[in-house]
């Protein structure tokens, strides 16, 4: 569907897009994340032919980006940051102009227009001025111009900033929609919502592509050794005895906790062991209650911030056989 291999975007000095390169499928919904100044926007600009490549290639179903430009835009429908509205428009003056531009057939554009509308629930707002819709509405109707020509690919960035919870419910709702019948590459910072919403995660920092997986995948990469966390009434001393004579713990230390007469222990484990039975019965034959027990595991976040960090990190890419493996990488 989408093939990017080895792109770079320099601004002077500066390396926006460092030798980048994935494959996008067709049928999902990918989640493109990245800290603040590490590419997504201009990788989204590029493959979207808004901009060009320093170096490397872009191609949309086959179509180079630069050399096939009109062929590969067609497949495309963008959404970015700021939606690129006329707001002296009604949203139907403007849906009109926005088909015109994608060379529609004068006969389809009645029924496309109407659908787009239906599906981005604005059609009660036809014939108001764009300038006096809400920014939740004036989002919709940025995506109801990236619809239209019913494109393969929507590349949606940042498509919720801004927006109230309400209406940050709406729009997941209508991506997870638009997943049903196109490809989705959604930018956004709210990890939950990517989390929800996406079949497949790309995370990119300082310009390069430093893991790509499924949500899932992505948090048990990191997860590593097993985590338990617990708060047991009774004192330091005879908890810390307990837990000395439970094989498999690597570690473990005490914390703070505020619920009175009980100590809190957070102990790590061999990855995929879980003691938390053996806890139990320990705990209770030498009569220390469990008052709360989780087993933590590592989350989008801990994930993201791990991975997007100044410090030397394990590169997680796929190599051309689809496999994962992980490197070393110093530039990160």
């Amino acid at each position: 569907m989408i093939e990017v291999e080895n792109l770079v975007k320099r601004y002077g000095n500066h390396l926006a897009v460092d030798h980048l390169s994935f494959k996008v499928e067709p049928g999902k919904i990918y989640g493109f994340l990245g800290p603040n100044g590490a590419g997504k926007s201009t990788t989204m600009n590029i493959m979207t032919g808004y901009i060009a490549a320093t170096e490397g290639s872009v191609k949309i179903n086959g179509y180079d980006i630069v050399k096939d430009a009109e062929e590969a835009k067609k497949c495309i429908g963008y959404l970015p940051e700021i939606p690129p509205l006329y707001l002296d428009m009604t949203v139907t003056e403007y849906l009109k102009f926005v088909a015109g531009l994608k060379k529609l057939k004068k006969e389809e554009w009645e029924n496309q227009m109407k659908e787009v509308m239906e599906l981005t629930m604005i059609t009660d707002m036809s014939n108001r001025l764009i300038k006096n819709l809400s920014k939740g509405y004036k989002q919709r109707v940025g995506l109801a111009q990236a619809m239209l020509g019913y494109p393969e690919v929507i590349i949606l960035d940042e498509p919720t900033v801004g927006l109230d919870p309400k209406q940050i419910i709406e729009i997941r709702d209508l991506i997870r929609k638009l997943g049903e019948k196109h490809t989705v590459i959604l930018s956004s910072h709210i990890l939950s919502e990517v989390q929800a919403v996406c079949d497949e995660i790309m995370i990119i920092s300082k310009g390069r592509l430093v893991a790509c997986d499924t949500p899932e995948g992505l948090t048990g990469f990191m997860n590593g050794n097993a985590t338990v966390e617990l708060v047991v009434m009774g004192n330091k001393e005879k908890a810390e005895n307990v837990i000395k004579k439970i094989k498999g713990i690597q570690k473990y230390h005490f914390e703070n906790t505020h619920e009175e007469g009980c100590v809190k222990l957070v102990i790590e484990t061999d990855a995929g062991q879980d003691i938390r039975t053996e806890l139990f019965y320990a705990l209770a034959d030498e009569r220390l209650p469990i008052m709360s027990i989780n087993r933590l595991e590592k989350s989008l976040e801990d994930v993201f911030l791990t991975l997007t960090g100044d410090d030397e990190v394990e590169k997680y890419i796929l190599n051309d056989e689809g496999d994962k493996e992980a490197e070393n990488d110093s530039n990160l």
